[in-house]
Formats: structure tokens, sequence, C-alpha cells
């Protein structure tokens, strides 16, 4: 559905985008990640047609962005950070208004504005000012605006920010549930939002790709390593987990070993393999022939802010941005 290959784009002396290669799938919720300033914004901006790339290649739904832009908005939806809402109409006329820009007319825009209405849940507001709503519903009306017209792709920029929890579960389940119709591109940095929401994640960092896999894929491995979590205890009541570290360092195939608790009588750590190694039986025999207890031993998922830690080396809400956007 969205094939991006070879996308770059210059502001002067500045790359914002950098030689970026990605694909999604048809009916697919993707999570789009990265610092301030790593370029989720240019990209998405190019997707929509609102900047040409410098060079390389990005079509949407089989068509090229750079010659039928036309073709490639009538099957976006959009909805910016800020909603795009007009604070002085009525619910039902600013969709009415959207539908008919969108090429929507007569009988089918009325069945359009009536069914995202209802799917988006502001049936109920449907003739109340937009300035007189709250946040959570003007994001809906968003929503709303964003699927009127039935589009093939919806590009989410930060959907949830400023929303109360209520309102964060409301519309991460409404985005969940227009899911297979629509394929989705979800910008955020609401990190468990993504583990909750995405089936793939896009992982950019000072213009290029870093990483893009399933979520579950990018928890249980990062780079293929696989991380052991162990819990043991000494039989006579004590242990000395310097020692325990030590031993699990002398396994092969062992590429790090970190104290994660430690107390006179318990030791818990964590056991990183070498790439495409698989260590956990290696590891049980080597505490129980040391003597020890070994109370547990599974295999540890990484959070998905460890793995955006790890591969941007940046928090998700770092505020950085040579161009003096904010991505």
């Amino acid at each position: 559905m969205i094939t991006v290959e070879g996308l770059t784009k210059r502001y002067a002396r500045h790359v914002a985008v950098n030689n970026i290669s990605f694909s999604v799938e048809k009916g697919q919720i993707v999570g789009f990640l990265g610092p301030n300033g790593a370029g989720k914004t240019t990209t998405m901006r190019i997707l929509t047609c609102f900047l040409p790339p410098t060079s390389g290649k990005a079509t949407v739904a089989g068509f090229d962005v750079l010659e039928q832009p036309m073709e490639v908005k009538r099957r976006i939806g959009y909805l910016p950070e800020t909603p795009p809402v007009y604070p002085e109409m009525e619910v039902a006329e600013y969709l009415r208004f959207v539908g008919k820009l969108k090429g929507l007319s007569g009988t089918n825009l009325d069945q359009r504005v009536d069914e995202v209405s209802s799917r988006c849940a502001v049936a109920d507001v449907k003739h109340k000012l937009i300035g007189k709503l709250s946040k959570g519903y003007r994001q809906r009306v968003g929503l709303a605006q964003a699927i009127i017209h039935n589009p093939d792709v919806l590009i989410l920029d930060e959907p949830t920010a400023g929303l109360d929890p209520k309102q964060i579960n409301e519309t991460r389940d409404l985005i969940k549930g227009l899911a297979g119709d629509h394929t989705i591109i979800l910008s955020t940095h609401i990190l468990p939002e993504v583990e909750q929401t995405c089936e793939q994640v896009i992982i950019i960092s000072q213009g290029r790709v870093v990483a893009t896999d399933s979520v579950q894929n990018l928890q249980s491995g990062t780079r293929g390593a696989e991380t052991i979590r162990v819990e043991v205890s000494g039989r006579d009541g004590s242990i000395e987990a310097g020692a325990v570290r030590q031993k699990l360092e002398q396994v092969a195939g062992v590429s790090r070993v970190v104290l994660r608790e430690s107390s006179p009588v318990l030791a818990v750590l964590e056991v990183e393999s070498l790439k495409g190694k698989v260590v956990r039986g290696d590891i049980a025999r080597a505490v129980v022939q040391a003597g020890w207890n070994l109370n547990e031993l599974h295999t540890a998922a990484h959070t998905l802010e460890e793995i955006f830690l790890q591969l941007t080396g940046a928090p998700p809400t770092l505020e950085a941005s040579v161009s003096g956007e904010k991505e």
C-alpha cells in the first residue's frame, strides 16, 4: 500500500531525511517513531504531497507522490497533531464541508457524514459548535474528517496528544477499529500506545531508518540477541551475586550479564546471548552444577522504550531539531 525507496529531503545543507526505505502492507497499523528532529514529520509531509522529495521515490496505493499527487491525495486521510477544525462551525456542517472538498455530494455525502459521525462517536454532538467541544471530541471530529472520503491510507500525527486517560483509551480503540479497512501510519511519542495499537514499527533517527519490524520481534530480540532473566538463590541460605555473575559470563555464547537485583540470599540477573545463540540450557546447567538453586529462568522481552533508547540514543521526548521544525 505504501512503498518508500531511497527517499531523501534536503534543506540547504541540512539533510532531514537521508535515503530511507520501507513499506507498509494493506490494512496494517504501523508506528512511526523517532526523536524530535529525526525526520518523521518531513516524511509524512512527503507522503501527503505537502513537500516534494529531493530524491528517491514514494508511492501510495500505487501512485507516485511526485508525479501523481492528486491521485495520492484522493486516497489519503490526514490528521495532524492539531485537528484542522473550524470552531465556529457545527460538527455536521464541518463534516459536510470537508466531504464536499473531498468530492462527495448528494446522498453519498449525507450517508458518509452519518457513518463517520457514528464510527467516531460524535453523532451526539453533530449540531454543536466545534468550539464548544472538549479536546477529546475535537480529536474525534478530526478523525471523522480524515476518513469521510473512505481513504485507503490514514496518516495520524500524535492523535492522542493532550488527551486524558479516558480519551486516550477511546481514541486508541477507535484507531484499532479502523485497521483492516484502512492502512494506518501512526506517529506518536507515547510508546506504550504503540505497543498496544501497532503491528509494525518503523524507527527513524537522524534522518535514517534504524529499525523496521513487528513489535513482537523487536521486543523478543533486538539485533537477533536473546535476553534471559535468571533468578538464583543459595542452597545454604546465602549467595554471592558477584560469583553468580562471573559464572554466567563464562558460559559459551553469552555476550553480557547484568545484575538487576541482589541480596544476601538472592540474585536476579539478565543474560544476553550472542546473535543467533541459544544459551538457556547451558545457563541452567551452569547454575545447578555450581550448587545453587535455579528459581526462575525465562526470556526477558525488551520494552519498546528500551529498544528506542538503544537504537536512537535519545529519549522519545527529546526536543531537538536542526531545521527548526518539530519533527
